[in-house]
């Protein structure tokens, strides 16, 4: 059992879309399940704590394959829109982790719910990133694949941060507002652990009267995550990911792990151009966002040290300037 010290009271946990569905897997169901499985393992000490705890996923891989299935099926099967297409992966995952969740504690018998919730956020029409698509999604592709998919589908293609290969990106506005937050409030008090705002959540803009519609973007799920936490009040953001730590000159000789920075730092380092867009500038803008919105601490850290990182052994400690 988790000690009361290890874990903070009330916490915000970011899951990155590679980390849940990491490179090299089909995204078969089976692997699917399986991943999620690991993931509830690891996130247990999280999940059993007596906490407050709030859950967000990515769904850059999955919300791609969509697209590319629609592609393929474009001549039978009339495509759906970039947003119905989020809601469609943010239910299917959080379906697959709550499950994966729940069992992983009724396998200690702990008896704590998990719900998953389908979250709109609302976004600026006139944000200037439906003008400059950076969000990539999907598939890695070769150049000459992607240049055909370029011709073929209309798609916009950009080389990936990593060196994996070229990807399909998308407009990713920055969220405005989370629709509905007092119902995840509502339920997190109760000590239920929410799945919510998966994928970034489903992008939609508001008019005048108040009525909804989508749009075609992703929005990045790190940033609604920081932007959720604020609005919770919550103080503690852990981003869980493929690496253990945010490292500057990444990839080169003298690469650097980071083990704690303060804001000033971090900024520092983004306008240096450490932080690629596609890569690890997202989730460091966001915990840059999430401390000067009121935050106290966020983590960046692999998947599998959730606890650890929780407790300062491992991960990037990204601290307000003033408690450095």
């Amino acid at each position: 059992m988790t000690s009361a010290e290890d874990v903070p009271r009330r916490l915000v946990v970011a899951l990155g879309g590679n980390a849940i569905q990491p490179a090299g897997y089909k995204g078969t169901s089976e692997e699917q399940v399986e991943i999620a499985h690991r993931t509830g393992r690891a996130l247990l000490p999280v999940l059993e704590s007596d906490n407050e705890l709030l859950i967000t996923h990515g769904n850059g891989p999955a919300v791609g394959k969509v697209l590319m299935r629609q592609a393929l099926a474009q001549s039978e099967v009339v495509p759906m829109s970039l947003d119905i297409c989020v809601a469609d992966t943010q239910g299917a995952t959080a379906y697959i982790l709550g499950q994966a969740f729940e069992n992983a504690l009724r396998e200690v018998e702990n008896r704590r719910h998990v719900v998953g919730l389908v979250t709109q956020v609302e976004v600026d029409p006139d944000d200037p990133a439906f003008r400059n698509p950076t969000k990539p999604i999907g598939y890695y592709y070769t150049r000459e694949q992607a240049e055909g998919l370029s011709r073929q589908m209309g798609w916009v293609l950009k080389e990936d941060a990593s060196g994996r290969g070229w990807r399909l990106v998308v407009p990713s506005p920055i969220p405005r507002h989370i629709c509905d937050i007092s119902l995840v409030e509502a339920l997190i008090k109760r000590g239920t652990a929410v799945i919510a705002g998966g994928g970034g959540g489903i992008p939609v803009i508001r008019d005048q009267r108040g009525v909804r519609k989508g749009v075609e973007a992703v929005i990045d799920k790190d940033l609604t995550s920081a932007l959720m936490a604020n609005v919770l009040k919550i103080d503690h953001l852990l981003v869980l990911t493929e690496v253990s730590k945010v490292a500057i000159n990444f990839g080169k000789p003298d690469q650097r792990d980071l083990s704690q920075i303060t804001v000033s730092e971090a900024r520092r380092y983004m306008v240096e151009g450490h932080f690629p867009a596609g890569s690890m500038g997202p989730k460091v803008e966001a915990a840059i966002r999430f401390l000067e919105g009121g935050g106290r601490r966020a983590i960046i850290a692999h998947l599998e040290q959730a606890l650890p990182a929780l407790k300062g052994e491992t991960g990037t400690q990204i601290v307000r300037d003033e408690d450095a």
